[in-house]
């Protein structure tokens, strides 16, 4: 069983910080290292808002953190990326990127603080390496895809990969692996037989190679990093026929031994963005159209995969709430300390614990909240850090007990926007928080 020990973010690709990348590590575990404890504390929450679209948090040096993300600009001026290096008890920026071209694509990318010093993004059609400290752009690149990319990871060898998003029936997703110094492609992009929307994963096997997970429109697809080319492993489970009534998968999570993803991800507002050209472009505001509450297109329930890493046809799902027409657009999380996988419903509402324990999947609680984002686990206290987004229109944060669901503390982030964006831990029983035109430190004392 993986422990909070094994899941250390001292990984050869990143600079070793406690959390350089999203979701705290390539196994996409969003596991923090300490307690949180936050039933013995008061959250005290620091607001900034402004007319970004918020997306990840990642911190560089001790006490260095970066905030990055792109414009809301589905209509009018062209958007462009950004990224921040900001103070975190104001988060005011302490120094700005210029603004980075994305091929007019609108949608949220990633950022990472890479071994060799540099901060990376990539935000719709680019990438780019920054200077950590004034943020001024080093590398450009066009990527071989004009389409929105959704994931960076460092892999273990240093090198970057990236992938395009497309929706079944939009041809096959393209996978791309650069020289974090120069940005040159190494080999020739991959592309897969199917579309993929749902972010990257990686690890390494008992060799030290680097397997990529790509989470694809009926498929999970395994990649072996080769000196010079991706390959497609034989390794590529089923998780959704084409016929099935429900929708995509977002990202995997790596935990145990397996890989646990949700579907009915590609919801009405994620269909809309990406059908257009540029992505996410509208001769019109598209106002409520881009709502993540309006009905899923679909009649089946949301449901849990866990599939094996090592063999794939050993599969097991669960529908954790059963209710018709659900949708997400954020992974789950499993807890391996706890033996419990978490899983929600965002358009229907409701937060399920399923208990792993000998092997099975078995639901252990409810919680009656309407979560949407990206969580953070702190194995060490039992707690799950989530949002709550309220029928007033107040999104909060909400910390869980991940064993029987109870709701420890509840406090506001200032934020009337919710979105599937990244909670991030600061180490000082602190979590940053993400969402279109807010960002919040939240901080228990």
């Amino acid at each position: 069983m993986t422990t909070a020990a094994d899941r250390s973010h001292r990984h050869p690709g990143y600079w070793p910080s406690r959390w350089p990348v999203e979701c705290g590590g390539n196994r996409r575990q969003k596991a923090a290292s300490g307690r949180l404890d936050a039933a013995s504390g008061t959250a005290r929450t620091v607001t900034r808002r402004d007319g970004k679209w918020h997306v990840m948090v990642i911190e560089r040096d001790p006490g260095q953190w970066y905030l990055g993300g792109t414009m809301p600009a589905f209509a009018g001026p062209p958007p462009h990326g950004w990224v921040e290096r900001i103070d975190p008890d104001t988060l005011e920026p302490l120094a700005s990127s210029p603004d980075l071209p994305c091929g007019e694509h609108v949608w949220c990318g990633a950022i990472l603080a890479h071994a060799n010093g540099s901060v990376m993004s990539v935000n719709g059609s680019y990438l780019h390496r920054l200077d950590p400290d004034d943020l001024s752009i080093i590398v450009e690149r066009r990527l071989p895809a004009d389409r929105s990319h959704n994931g960076l990871l460092a892999l273990a060898d240093g090198t970057l990969v990236t992938k395009d998003l497309r929706l079944e029936g939009q041809g096959g997703t393209t996978i791309t692996r650069l020289d974090a110094d120069t940005l040159e492609l190494i080999g020739e992009p991959m592309v897969l037989p199917e579309g993929s929307m749902g972010r990257i994963a990686a690890d390494t096997d008992a060799d030290g190679d680097d397997l990529v997970y790509v989470p694809g429109t009926e498929h999970l697809w395994r990649l072996r990093v080769g000196a010079d080319r991706l390959l497609l492993d034989d390794w590529k489970p089923r998780y959704r026929a084409a016929y099935d009534r429900v929708g995509l998968s977002w990202d995997a999570c790596l935990s145990d031994g397996h890989c646990w993803i949700m579907d009915c991800g590609d919801i009405l507002s994620v269909r809309r963005i990406h059908q257009t050209e540029p992505n996410g472009r509208f001769a019109a505001p598209p106002g409520r159209d881009l709502s993540w509450r309006l009905p899923a297109p679909w009649d089946g329930a949301q449901r849990l995969f866990r599939v094996s890493l090592d063999d794939p046809t050993d599969i097991m799902a669960i529908e954790p709430f059963g209710t018709p027409g659900g949708g997400i657009i954020a992974p789950p999380v499993h807890v391996p300390e706890a033996e419990m996988a978490v899983a929600w419903d965002s358009v229907n509402g409701g937060l399920a614990g399923i208990s792993t324990v000998d092997g099975g999947l078995e639901v252990a609680w409810h919680l009656d909240i309407r979560a949407s984002m990206q969580p953070i686990v702190f194995p060490e206290s039992g707690e799950l850090v989530i949002n709550d987004f309220t029928a007033d229109g107040s999104d909060d944060l909400v910390v869980v007990d991940v064993t029987t669901g109870e709701l420890i503390d509840r406090t506001q982030t200032g934020s009337r926007v919710a979105n599937g964006m990244f909670l991030t831990s600061g180490g000082e029983r602190d979590v940053f928080y993400c969402s279109t035109l807010t960002v919040a430190r939240i901080q228990w004392r």
